[in-house]
Formats: C-alpha cells, structure tokens, sequence
C-alpha cells in the first residue's frame, strides 16, 4: 500500500497487514508495552540499518520486509565509513539519547523480526558485507576464521 503525501494523516490507509504482524513479533519478542514503542525501535533500528547495508543484500532484504519497512530502510543513504556491531548500537543510542542497554534491546528484537522476513541464508549474506558484531545482535554466534 503506498501512502500519498498529499492525503491528509487522518484520511491515509493504515499499516499494511505484513508490518503490522512485524510490528507485533517485535512487540512480543522486546516485551514492548506498546505497539507505538515497537514501531519506534522498528523505525530506529532500520533506519541504521539502512546507512549500513549496501549492495544486492541491501535490495534482496527490502524486497523481503513489509513494505512499510523496506521504505523506512532504502530511504536512508548508506554511510561511506561501516560501523561494527557495537559502533552501530552506540551510534543509535547516540542519535536517540537511550541508554546502550535499550538500544542494543531494541537492536536485538527487531533483527529479530527482520530475520524472519529475510530467511538464514540472505542473513548469512548481510552478515559477510556487515563489520564483525552483527551476528550476536542478530541471535547468531561470531564466528571468525582460524589464523
């Protein structure tokens, strides 16, 4: 559904189907109170995923996530230098002014949901374009080569 913005607010079509259930996984699996404080860590944690993820991976994952999310993702103009996991983290909590804690949370419960649109294998992609760090806030061990 695309939303026109020239429609005022109150007369806009509401969230697709598909956010809404990602927006209720993110609310379950985070505990939220709220569908509203899930849809904040939604919209945050995409939004930095979004300055990190170039390339195919960055087109094949919007292709896979609720419309409404791929749009939140894709606006955003990839960043020139990659954050590691923790960089990243420590830069949503920078932009929010939330504690890291909550951060690295919201971070946790929304890869969470955005893995299960994605599927393991486009993850294990993102992962080898992504700094080291990503696979623990995406649930998965850090793995690294022998030397």
């Amino acid at each position: 559904m695309i939303s026109d913005a020239r429609v005022p607010l109150e007369h806009q079509q509401p969230y697709g189907t598909a956010y809404e259930q990602m927006l209720e996984k993110v609310r379950y699996e985070g505990a939220y109170p709220s569908r509203e404080r899930a849809d904040e860590a939604v919209r945050l944690v995409l939004a930095g995923l979004g300055r990190q993820l170039t390339g195919d991976e960055r087109v094949d994952l919007a292709a896979r996530l609720p419309l409404e999310a791929a749009r939140i993702l894709t606006a955003q103009i990839p960043d020139t230098q990659p954050l590691t996991g923790w960089d990243f983290v420590k830069d949503l909590a920078a932009r929010t002014g939330a504690s890291l804690a909550t951060t690295r949370w919201d971070t946790g419960s929304v890869f969470s949901a955005i893995a299960t649109h994605a599927g393991p294998d486009l993850i294990t992609r993102i992962l080898r374009q992504l700094p080291t760090g990503y696979a623990l806030l995406f649930g998965r061990a850090e793995l690294t080569p022998a030397a």
